[in-house]
């Protein structure tokens, strides 16, 4: 029993580990925890439109692209060379355009070959892989991580940042629509064809994404699904028991680390951009400062029947999505 379980370690060291969800729900924090893990090697994004070709040759042509084993021939290669930190550096030459880009070439690469040298377990964050997931943990066996954050709290993130999404560009991928986004066609067209506000934006991409979620956590139960209020409440409790599922140790360097990234002091601004340092708790409760009630009581009322699953009516009451009476 004992031979088998080490050999069964052996094998869950190598997987590689998706880190994915919406975007703006802690996928950044929670990789850079993990991948906080000297036995780890961190991914950033190589579904992100705008992925270095050094990182990824893939270059996805829209956001949230979506491959299956319809159109796997054109992408397999590409994310088979990134997990195994094959750098491009002759593409990411032929793309330098300024001197900031030369200096990430030389970063990247040396991470890349860093990582491949120490054999380290690729860790790919990316919430713009979402969706191609289950196409993703079949072909390379991953281990899954998905993010479930609160609606309010990412819309609220959405709204303060005012990012505008171009939902033609679910329309251009008729794999998607057929497989995951079907039930929202018209409301995606209708998004499409005529600009919305951004908090109605961000409302229909919250709906879209945790549809989409709900069906891989009925689907996958061998998966990770975390809530992000539940890591920021209790990131030490949390952060212990992903590192024992994902099989990576968790000792006294891994719990400074998770101290480090979730509980930063309240003077801090609680957010550093790919630093990932923040309050958790404190950051957990701002959408409530950045919603009006009538934007609340449309998240509310839009996002209900999505969010249900997610908690339970007593959690539905505390954070502000029970129905009125």
């Amino acid at each position: 029993m004992s031979e088998a379980k080490s050999l069964l370690e052996v094998a869950d060291a190598r997987r590689p580990i998706l880190v994915t969800g919406s975007h703006r729900s802690g996928t950044t924090w929670v990789g850079r925890v993990i991948g906080s893990s000297p036995s780890v090697g961190y991914i950033q994004e190589p579904f992100n439109i705008y992925c270095r070709p050094g990182r990824c040759t893939a270059q996805f042509p829209h956001w949230f692209y979506y491959v299956c084993e319809d159109n796997e021939e054109q992408y397999f290669h590409q994310i088979q060379q990134t997990l195994q930190y094959r750098y491009h550096l002759w593409k990411e030459v032929e793309a330098i355009r300024l001197p900031r880009d030369a200096a990430r070439m030389v970063r990247d690469c040396w991470r890349y070959q860093f990582n491949r040298i120490n054999r380290r377990r690729p860790l790919l964050r990316d919430p713009f892989a979402l969706f191609s997931a289950e196409w993703l943990a079949k072909r390379f066996d991953f281990d899954v991580v998905v993010l479930i954050r609160h609606p309010a709290a990412f819309v609220a993130s959405i709204k303060s940042l005012q990012w505008d999404h171009p939902f033609d560009h679910f329309l251009k991928q008729p794999l998607l629509m057929r497989d995951h986004l079907h039930a929202f066609e018209d409301e995606i067209r209708e998004f499409a064809e005529r600009r919305q506000d951004v908090v109605d934006q961000a409302i229909l991409m919250w709906r879209l994404i945790h549809h989409t979620i709900l069906g891989y956590r009925d689907r996958h139960p061998e998966w990770i699904f975390e809530r992000h209020r539940d890591l920021s409440t209790k990131p030490e409790e949390k952060f212990q028991g992903i590192f024992e599922r994902l099989n990576l140790p968790y000792g006294a360097r891994e719990m400074i680390n998770v101290r480090h990234f979730s509980m930063a002091e309240a003077s801090k601004t609680g957010y550093v951009w790919n630093n990932v340092v923040r309050n958790s708790a404190q950051n957990m409760e701002r959408w409530r400062s950045l919603l009006t009630d009538e934007e609340l009581e449309r998240v509310r009322e839009k996002c209900l029947d999505v969010a249900r699953p997610f908690y339970t009516a007593e959690e539905m009451a505390s954070i502000g999505l029970a129905p009125h009476e």
